[in-house]
Order: structure tokens, then sequence, then C-alpha cells
């Protein structure tokens, strides 16, 4: 009685919602595992020495250590801990089970040392190996690159709490394919983004929201400001992403990992002492710092913001395992509120909302995601027609030439 599509898609909804349910635990293990380390490494341990964990010694004295003991871990994985972020897109090939343990390692003692790094590309390239190998052995039937939908659907939900992110980023995916309507083709990766989004919910809620003054009616002056504040945002990113493959060719002329992190490692020390420790770690709970305000000028904001892109690009270029996607909120953040204490008349929520639009769409190059962070990060529903508009340019540009 059921079409065949429709038991098709039955057949995979338990396997997504397992899927699903899979990526979320293996992020929320790495996530406590990883703070924890991090609060022997910069509370527990500066107190027991007497040492202050905000000092320049301590910031530069635990990265250097943080970059050589991750070269270790690289060097002497299998695989060479699995695939370099620098080249590699945040969805990609399952890479052999063999490489994961290294690839964890290195992910939680970055995160942990202090690296401005988030943990999506990592998580997202473990949870695709584990689900292919296991599909691949109990689904000899369905293809490997349906597991790595579901997989990355999963992790998604997992990461950003709610599956609409996955929803969006798969919408345009999967549309290529006339046979089935998307719908058909969106139902399993959208259960395991739901079962993803909700295990995480029962463990934490992340949040990404700040509390940032409603945004009251939209005017026609806005867009004009919105879609200036996006083009510098992407100015901003486009040098990023102009230094990356230089400094990444750069730094592996030395060939050893162990060499070329210890290097990296003492370099984001010194970056690190420069913008303060608020520059350090993923950014999801400093860019609530930056939003609270305490104290706060446009040129600490710009300082916070050069900071956390230099580290960025250095930790990136010199192999540190991490997704950028975090660090690229940060910044945008930063970015925003400057650009606010610049010129008061523009409302912080346009500010933050469009640099948020404007440097995830460089980072990631998928404009759904920049436009579901913009709209987390800033939750505001009468912003949302405001920025659809001041998407548009930037999102027509950036799909003709994506590089």
């Amino acid at each position: 009685m059921l079409h065949p599509r429709a038991r098709t898609m039955l057949l995979l909804s338990i396997p997504a919602v397992l899927i699903g349910v899979a990526s979320s635990l293996l992020l929320i293990v790495v996530l406590k595992i990883a703070a924890v380390l991090q609060h022997l490494l910069w509370r527990s341990l500066p107190d027991a020495v007497g040492v202050d964990f905000t000092s320049p010694v301590w910031i530069i004295l635990m990265l250097t250590l943080t970059g050589i003991i991750v070269g270790l871990v690289i060097h002497y994985s299998p695989g060479h801990a699995g695939p370099d972020p620098a080249s590699e897109p945040l969805i990609g090939e399952a890479v052999p089970p063999s490489h994961l343990p290294g690839l964890v390692l290195a992910l939680i003692l970055g995160l942990a040392g202090g690296v401005s790094l988030g943990p999506e590309h990592p998580i997202m390239s473990v949870n695709i190996a584990l689900a292919v190998t296991l599909g691949a052995r109990f689904f000899p039937r369905v293809n490997s690159l349906d597991w790595t939908i579901l997989a990355a659907a999963g992790t998604i939900g997992a990461l950003f709490g709610t599956p609409v992110a996955a929803a969006l980023i798969f919408s345009q995916t999967l549309s290529g394919n006339n046979d089935a309507p998307l719908w058909d083709r969106l139902f399993a990766p959208l259960l395991a983004a739901a079962a993803g989004s909700l295990t995480t919910g029962l463990f934490f809620h992340p949040q990404f929201s700040l509390p940032i003054e409603h945004y009251q009616e939209m005017r026609i002056g806005d867009i004009f400001s919105g879609a200036i504040v996006t083009v510098f945002a992407i100015a901003v990113g486009m040098v990023a992403v102009w230094c990356l493959p230089h400094l990444h060719a750069l730094m592996h002329r030395l060939k050893s990992p162990v060499i070329i992190l210890g290097i990296g490692g003492f370099i984001l020390g010194v970056i690190g002492t420069v913008g303060g420790p608020i520059t350090l770690f993923k950014g999801v709970d400093e860019m609530h710092l930056l939003a609270s305000g305490t104290g706060f000028g446009s040129g600490d904001y710009l300082l916070f913001a050069l900071s956390k892109l230099a580290a960025l690009v250095v930790a990136v270029a010199c192999g540190f395992r991490g997704g950028r996607i975090f660090p690229a909120v940060f910044v945008a953040v930063a970015l925003g509120l400057m650009l606010h204490a610049h010129v008061e008349a523009v409302p912080a929520a346009i500010t933050v909302s469009c640099a948020i639009l404007g440097l995830v769409l460089v980072v990631s190059r998928d404009a759904w995601l920049s436009l579901f962070m913009a709209a987390v990060v800033v939750p505001d529903t009468t912003l949302l027609p405001l920025l659809c508009i001041v998407m548009l340019p930037p999102g027509c540009c950036w799909r003709g030439n994506p590089r």
C-alpha cells in the first residue's frame, strides 16, 4: 500500500535517528572532556603554581606546549590525524577508521589548550567515517553517500541545537535530483538532524543568541547600512582568505608537524597576549562577554576582531585540527559591535547580524549557513527581510565565483 519511496524513507528513518543520536553523543563527550581539561590547564594548574592564567607567560607557555603535543599526536598517528582543515570542506569524504583516535585526541587538546578553532570539522569527519563504516557493514546496499549525508545532518543538528541549519544546507545540496520530490530526499537527513539536536538539548543548550537590543522596524536607510557592513565584513574575510594559503605553504616547508605546530602555538600565544584571554578558545562563550559591553570601546572590539582573525588564520595554516565557523562568528560579532560603537545611529542588531552574514559567507562558502548564523546570533524576526535583501548581491557574486 506504500509508495516505494515511502518504504525507503521508513527503512532509513531508524538508522537516521540512531546516527543523529550517536553524532550528538560523540560531540558531547568530546566537548565535556575538553572542558574538564581546559579547567585543569587554565584554572587549577595556574592556581596550584601561583600564576595568573591571564598573564602573557602562561598564555604563551600553554599554547606553545599545546602546539608541540598536538604535533606529536599528528606525527605519530596513523594517517597523520585525519584531513587538514585548511584544504578540506566542512562535509568531505569518509576517512579510514584508523585515523579517528588521533584526530579526536588532537581536537580535544586543541580545544582545551586555547587554540582559536571550533569542534565542527573534526567532529564531522569522525561521525561521517563511523557512519559510512558501520553502514557499509550492516546495510551494504545503501550508498556511502547516503550515510555521509545522514551523519553530516546529525552533526549539524547537534552542533547548533536545531535541525533548521541542516534543512537549509541540504535543500540546495540535494535539489539536483529530479527523480524524487525534495521532501522525500530531505526526510531522513531531517530526522538525523532532529535526533542530534534533541539529544544535545538533553545535556546542554547551545547558546548562540546575544542580548542585543531589539530591532524595532525596518527603514530604507538600514538596508544601505546593512549592505555596507556586509561588504566590509566580506572584505575583512577576503584578506584572511588571501593570507591563508600563503602562510600554509610557508609553514609546511618545515615538514615536521611538531615544529610547525610548536611554532604555530608560540605565535598563537603571542597573539593571545595582544588580544587577551577573550580571544582564545573556540569563541562561542567568549562572544557573550563581548556583547555584555562591560568596559569595552570601539578600539577594544577592533583589537579583539583582528587578534581572533589572525589567530584563526595561523591555527588553520599550521594544521591544528578544528573548525572555522565558530571563531569566525566571534570575529564578526566584534566587528559588528565596533561599527555600532563608531556609528551609534546604526542599531547593533544590524551591524552584528550583517557582519556575521558577510564573514561566515567567506569562511563557509555557504549562503544558507551564513544567513542561518546571522538569524541565530541575533534572533529578531524583524531583521529577516533586511538580511534576505542584503544577502542577495554578495550571495549571487559568491555563487558565480566561489573561489
